[in-house]
């Protein structure tokens, strides 16, 4: 028998609360933040959360515990649930943490036939009384207030793609699944109510998993999967391109995919869309030329460009068996969880500026509208061929050394010169930090595509915690 959600009780506690209109029903809010994963794909970059233990489940009973810091020393935040009424709501409590007292009620209210609302209500008390109050009151509510912008923003997103694409649960198997962009894909998708395969590099016995590139019995798993999503490839930053570490590159890339390709060509059930990674590298340093999908790849004897042309040539055997294949080519991805962002962040906080003259064009994209584009190409029939996965603003370098400088409080005064960034990193930086990238996403834009972050800034405020969203307060 459920529990009624426990009353409100504490004196000198504070209560917030957080309203959030829905583009689904209630129930099928409900069932999103049921499913395995929710709590980890809720959870803001910026702060240092991760999840130790869980048991998979908001039912009356089940726990969860969370690592953190709070000024520097480690701590374990230990809840537990004490309310399920689907799909009217949940709740949960803190047995240890931060906290001297934490009861959170989710409910889920019907607007409509397709539309709810998600509301928040949170009633904590800070330890030490009212000398923890005084102290950290401020500070505690505006935290409060920033995870709750993000949670809700992610929230309202997710269920929005439910909205636009109403696709029945589908098998989609994902490589490179431990990536910046993989992981975060196979999250998203569980929680969308699809099935994710992780394919692997070796065999595991996991039903859950395809060894793709093992024996070939393995390719046997594909029969029946809806769509395949291929990221896997060696990361392009990390070590300095060598000869041997460029031929890393392209066999990671060239002759995985072909491998992969050819295997699902075989197959009697082919999945209906093959989705490749690819990079805006593809078009080369091309200054202030304007490019879409229409425009000619790079000079064939310069690195990415020929890397990133034979990655997609690469994906012939599936095109040719009928599979609708689709070659992503990102530009810069930004999330504070790995990547570009994350290498940014530490020169800009130290009031690092523009990378040699600044004036080379920038095409990126927030890691959000990566996976929402994703499943817009899965989703869309008419969409195939090459695609560019960058927002519709590209920028100057420089401009976005200062957006960056502004959301974090910092000027960007101190350059990088060009004689440094290739003395530390050779021919990459020329390529991949110097090299000019004016990129936009015709393909995406003309299939319908709506972008989560069209303008940078709003993109890095939001990773970076440095927007409140507005909400509906109750003072205690």
């Amino acid at each position: 028998m459920d529990c009624e959600p426990e009353s409100p009780s504490c004196c000198g506690s504070d209560l917030y609360i957080a309203r959030q209109e829905l583009a689904v029903d209630q129930t099928t809010a409900f069932a999103y933040h049921e499913r395995p994963g929710c709590l980890s794909r809720l959870t803001p970059p910026w702060e240092n959360v991760t999840v130790e233990h869980s048991d998979q489940s908001i039912e009356v009973g089940s726990r969860v515990t969370l690592k953190t810091r709070i000024a520097g020393i480690p701590l374990r935040w230990k809840a537990r649930h004490v309310w399920y009424d689907p799909p009217n709501g949940f709740a949960d409590v803190q047995d240890s943490g931060p906290f001297a007292h934490w009861h959170h009620q989710h409910r889920f209210e019907s607007l409509d036939h397709d539309r709810s609302c998600l509301v928040d209500s949170i009633e904590y008390r800070l330890p030490a009384g009212w000398i923890g109050r005084t102290l950290g009151g401020g500070k505690a509510r505006r935290t409060i207030e920033a995870m709750f912008a993000y949670r809700h923003r992610i929230t309202r997103d997710d269920l929005q793609l439910i909205a636009d694409y109403p696709m029945q649960s589908k098998t989609i198997a994902v490589s490179g699944a431990t990536g910046l962009v993989g992981d975060a894909l196979c999250s998203m998708l569980t929680l969308l109510g699809h099935k994710v395969m992780k394919i692997t590099r070796d065999e595991t016995g996991d039903a859950d998993e395809i060894a793709a590139w093992g024996k070939p019995e393995e390719i046997k798993k594909f029969e029946g999967v809806d769509a395949v999503v291929h990221l896997a490839g060696k990361p392009l930053v990390g070590k300095r391109w060598t000869p041997e570490i460029k031929e890393q590159i392209r066999e990671s890339r060239v002759e995985k995919t072909r491998a992969l390709c050819e295997g699902l060509a075989k197959l009697e059930n082919k999945p209906s869309v093959f989705v490749c990674a690819s990079a805006t590298g593809i078009y080369g340093d091309r200054g202030e030329e304007v490019l879409d999908e229409d425009s000619a790849t790079g000079d064939s004897d310069d690195f990415l460009p020929s890397v990133a042309k034979q990655w997609e040539d690469a994906c012939s055997p599936a095109k040719e068996a009928g599979i609708r294949t689709v070659h992503t080519r990102f530009g810069i991805i930004l999330s504070p969880d790995g990547g570009a962002l994350e290498q940014m962040l530490l020169p800009a906080k130290m009031m690092g500026g523009k990378l040699g003259d600044g004036k080379q064009w920038w095409s990126w994209i927030a890691l959000e509208d990566a996976l929402g584009a994703i499943v817009h190409c899965i989703a869309t029939p008419q969409v195939h061929g090459p695609v560019n996965f960058v927002s519709p603003e590209p920028i100057r370098n420089r401009d976005f050394a200062r957006t960056l400088g502004r959301v974090l409080h910092r000027p960007a005064i101190f350059p990088a010169p060009k004689f440094a960034l290739r003395l530390a990193l050779g021919e990459m930086a020329d390529d991949l930090l110097l090299a000019s990238f004016r990129v936009l996403p015709k393909q995406l834009q003309q299939s319908g595509y709506q972008f989560r972050f069209a303008e940078l800034e709003d993109c890095l405020r939001f990773y970076l915690g440095k927007h409140r969203k507005p909400s509906q307060e109750v003072p205690a």
